[in-house]
């Protein structure tokens, strides 16, 4: 099981690192029904993560290492496609920046969020952590190397769950924050909003390097030690 938490770490800290999910919480806490918007969106949030994990664990099934100690040689396959998937997020992300004050392009929906109703927060979270092209990957990625541990079901399992309360962390921070600090807690919210808007894609760019450079080089070391 050790060796299953470990192989996620990395890429739950990714998944917690998504600016948009954030920004959607706090969008959603400054709305009339705040105090089930949020927490819909990030029950969403975690179902998606949930969801997106258990299936790839359900057909990774027989994933794990050989005799040799090896993982079969689709996992390696599979690691160095999804690295260069991320490296082509990384890359579009940066050519996509805002540059001097030009202003940031924000997703319609944020348009409209004080029109959403619980039901439509907690779809939104789903397809913000299932549907989205760089926590999809990192969702996937994380699944494989649970898969490709020798640990039984049970220990994949827990191991998933680790994988989700990571990354639910930064979701659910302004969740937390919202119903601890109540009003206190605006101030603190909206700069995070700005910031997260603001660098949105800086953070989306290296958070996608660092872990496209880690999925490649699990791949080159597994496939060449064949």
């Amino acid at each position: 099981m050790g060796e299953a938490i470990g192989q996620i770490l990395s890429y739950g800290v990714g998944v917690a690192l998504s600016p948009f999910p954030i920004i959607g919480v706090v969008l959603m806490l400054a709305t009339p029904r705040a105090r089930s918007n949020g927490p819909a969106l990030l029950l969403g949030w975690i179902l998606g993560l949930s969801l997106v994990g258990a299936i790839v664990l359900l057909v990774s099934g027989g994933a794990g290492p050989s005799d040799q100690g090896q993982p079969a040689d689709w996992v390696s396959a599979l690691d160095l496609a999804l690295g260069v998937l991320l490296l082509w997020v990384a890359v579009k992300e940066w050519r996509g920046r805002p540059r001097g004050d030009e202003e940031v392009s924000l997703p319609k929906w944020m348009h409209a969020a004080d029109s959403f109703t619980p039901v439509k927060a907690g779809a939104l979270g789903i397809a913000l952590s299932a549907l989205n092209p760089k926590n999809l990957l990192l969702v996937i990625a994380a699944a494989a190397a649970i898969a490709r541990t020798d640990t039984s079901a049970g220990a994949q399992a827990v191991a998933l769950a680790v994988f989700v309360v990571i990354g639910a962390l930064g979701t659910g921070a302004p969740v937390v924050l919202y119903f601890a600090l109540k009003e206190r807690s605006e101030h603190i919210l909206d700069g995070l909003k700005v910031w997260m808007e603001r660098n949105n894609s800086a953070i989306m760019t290296v958070v996608c390097l660092i872990l496209a450079a880690k999925l490649v080089g699990n791949a080159i070391s597994d496939l060449s030690s064949w």
